[in-house]
């Protein structure tokens, strides 16, 4: 038998018992070994605050069913091909998949993950996909002032990445302690948001709150850029556009990962920009983003739990205990 988890109404969850899939022809099937739980979008799900007019383009590659409930979602996983060509058997490979426990893809749909990448490293390949495009959507040169608001899993993920471009200042703002002082841990400048410089050429908000926005205009520099990454469901932030936004000439430029960033788009497919997150993962400070694990016969009591857990940034789902 196999298992694939579903969220039957809002932050309530269950596992279905469904037949063992198998392979056809063309086609692999993936025992996952991990899955994970992110706190961003998938959190919006779990709350139902998917809004109707987006349904269609928010629905992740191997979703199950529609949103608002039920619907069995998930972007994170990393598996092994267990059924497939000869050659391919025993490889493994990261996902956009769900909670499953097993996946019939096609060669497409999944990705070799390097053989330096750990594989609960491995999972975050998302988030460094996720903040890849960020830094494509509008490209930081040479000496640029970047800060970036919000130490989640993509805000620090899209630090981490930065942290390599030449840069004359990059710095993380959180009004978490715990959060900062990792960063700090990493090598990246923190800053609460009283104490962030100003004046920066791009700011990149991932925190999700009307204050982060708020923040983010405030410290951008005349003819400056605030690259919006927080998705925010149902919600709509008040964003201050008065006082002197018009007269600094500030610009605010929407970033989804959904499509390559339009600067890139002509010229990466969506496969190569997974396969340069996945090779961005040989930095091992992103291990740091693992903050638990939870075996997944445990899934529906603690999801939850973790999506809304400040703490969390990416939560393992280990499916090892499985028979056989």
């Amino acid at each position: 038998m196999a298992w694939e988890f579903w969220i039957e109404e809002a932050r309530r969850g269950r596992w279905r018992e469904v037949d063992e899939p198998h392979a056809a022809s063309g086609q692999l099937r993936v025992g996952t070994t991990v899955s994970a739980i992110s706190r961003g979008t998938e959190r919006l799900v779990w709350e139902g605050r998917v809004p109707d007019s987006v349904a269609d383009l928010m629905a992740a590659p191997a979703q199950r069913g529609t949103f608002p409930f039920p619907v069995s979602y998930g972007y994170l996983a990393v598996g092994a091909i267990d059924e497939g060509p000869a050659d391919q058997l025993g490889q493994r490979v990261f996902g956009l998949l769900p909670h499953h426990t097993h996946h019939i893809v096609g060669p497409a749909d999944v990705h070799p993950v390097p053989e330096a990448v750990p594989t609960s490293r491995a999972l975050l390949a998302g988030a460094a996909e996720t903040g890849i495009n960020i830094l494509w959507q509008a490209p930081p040169r040479f000496g640029d002032r970047v800060a970036i608001i919000g130490a989640g899993m993509i805000g620090t993920s899209t630090a981490l990445l930065a942290d390599r471009m030449g840069l004359s200042r990059l710095e993380v703002i959180d009004t978490d302690a715990a959060r900062r002082e990792m960063l700090t841990g990493l090598g990246l400048a923190t800053a609460t948001p009283d104490e962030a410089s100003g004046d920066c050429d791009i700011v990149i908000h991932t925190s999700g709150t009307e204050a982060g926005l708020t923040t983010a205009l405030a410290l951008t520099g005349d003819d400056g850029t605030v690259v919006e990454a927080s998705w925010y469901g149902t919600d709509a932030p008040r964003v201050p556009l008065g006082a002197d936004f018009h007269a600094r000439r500030l610009s605010i430029i929407a970033s989804q990962v959904g499509q390559v960033a339009a600067g890139q788009r002509a010229r990466r497919t969506r496969a190569q920009r997974l396969g340069q997150a996945l090779d961005a993962l040989h930095d091992e400070r992103f291990d740091a983003l693992i903050t638990g694990s939870t075996d997944w016969s445990e899934l529906p009591v603690v999801m939850d739990r973790v999506l809304t857990d400040p703490a969390s940034l990416c939560h393992i789902v280990d499916y090892r205990s499985l028979p056989g």
